[in-house]
């Protein structure tokens, strides 16, 4: 099976349709797969859900298609850093289902392992558990949280073989397998592949069973939050 595609907008060929439900990887700025989402924008694919811890800033990450008013919901753990965001949010004009993050990353886990629902003590006696089902297990607690089965995933890993195996770099490990694993199809851009049997099979993080399309590119490495210090 051919896996390799030579861009961002030909491995998404055929996958977009409006309406759909993606499972974005990343963490604040870090690990966003931000060629896949810019050939999104460019595609004009509208009335999207997200699956994602956040949504990246106003000009980067997510934050370019709610900048166009491509996303109709966000399912995340983490609003701030997103002026947009927040503005769509307060105003109505985007929905937002809340997770604690810890929750959202075993959904996704979940549904890539094709479990349909879990109990986590996580969110009982809050809002995040009116209208779930809560049960008793040993005299606790818990509610239920359904997995996530998403159309499409699309993740940022570092480095990629031909056959779809993938390594991640330092904390763009955190969301990025759970977010591969749940899509129906995962594409996945990557900053370097290699040939079959380059990778150390003791290091790689995630299988290629999980992945369908690779892209190879150049991506911005870009500083969250900045802090400095006066020199002396």
């Amino acid at each position: 099976m051919k896996k390799v595609y030579a861009s961002a907008a030909e491995a998404l060929d055929g996958l977009l349709f409006d309406g759909m439900f993606i499972a974005a990887g990343g963490f604040g700025l870090c690990g966003i797969p931000e060629l896949l989402l810019s050939a999104i924008k460019d595609a004009g694919t509208k009335d999207l859900t997200f699956a994602s811890n956040n949504a990246g800033v106003d000009d980067f990450g997510i934050g370019i298609l709610l900048q166009t008013k491509q996303v109709k919901k966000m399912i995340s753990s983490y609003v701030g850093e997103n002026a947009e965001f927040m503005r769509q949010y307060l105003s109505g004009e985007l929905e937002l289902e809340f997770n604690p993050q810890g929750t959202l990353a075993e959904r996704m886990r979940a549904g890539g392992c094709g479990i349909p629902g879990f109990y986590t003590k996580t969110g009982v006696g809050t809002v995040i558990a009116e209208g779930k089902e809560h049960k008793d297990f040993d005299g606790q607690t818990y509610i239920m949280e359904k997995g996530i089965f998403a159309d499409l995933s699309i993740v940022k890993a570092w480095k990629a073989d031909t056959t779809g195996n993938l390594i991640f770099r330092k904390t763009a490990r955190n969301f990025n397998p759970p977010a591969a694993m749940c899509g129906k199809v995962c594409v996945v851009e990557v900053e370097e592949i290699v040939q079959p049997g380059e990778l150390d099979p003791d290091h790689i993080h995630l299988p290629g069973i999980y992945v369908n399309r690779i892209i190879q590119g150049e991506h911005e490495k870009r500083i969250e939050q900045r802090t400095t210090r006066k020199t002396a």
